[in-house]
């Protein structure tokens, strides 16, 4: 893991507009909501995450979750930037509104869409973010990512810091 990473809260906006929340739970963990974009209002806790360091104060974080979705993040903290590929699979491009939900209570559906697919061609979105918020948390805080995005107070994403 990726010592510069561990415990940091981060909102972040591509460039496209679409805004994610991310904070890193421990050394293979993370937690995120999504609140702007194709699948916004989704959100998931305890995604297992692989970690490395890129140099003092950026790393990489990716991922593949129970939808076939893989993420794969560099995160450029010294410079509040992050590069963010995210390779969708066909059936979650074409209905993205399937997967917005607390996807931790809905694992077996999750899966049994992405089994009946289709998972190819993969949509691939390759785009820079600026993060706008950066917090230091304790690792392991439930707290953090815990309810959905639209439950949260107005202005909470728009923070900056």
């Amino acid at each position: 893991m990726n010592d510069a990473l561990l415990g940091k809260h981060l909102i972040y906006t591509y460039d496209s507009g679409w805004q994610y929340e991310l904070y890193v739970k421990n050394a293979t963990t993370i937690d995120y909501r999504i609140h702007s974009g194709p699948v916004g209002g989704r959100w998931v806790k305890d995604q297992p995450v692989h970690s490395a360091r890129l140099r003092s104060g950026a790393g990489t974080l990716s991922w593949t979750e129970p939808t076939g979705t893989s993420v794969a993040l560099a995160v450029d903290l010294a410079h509040r930037e992050l590069h963010g590929v995210i390779f969708f699979p066909r059936w979650v491009w074409q209905d993205p509104a399937q997967t917005v939900c607390f996807q931790n209570d809905h694992l077996d559906r999750m899966t049994a869409l992405r089994d009946a697919g289709p998972a190819y061609p993969i949509e691939v979105v390759d785009e820079t973010a600026r993060i706008t918020f950066v917090d230091q948390r304790d690792p392991d805080d439930d707290g953090v990512i815990d309810r959905a995005p639209g439950e949260l107070p107005d202005g909470y994403a728009d923070r900056t810091r």
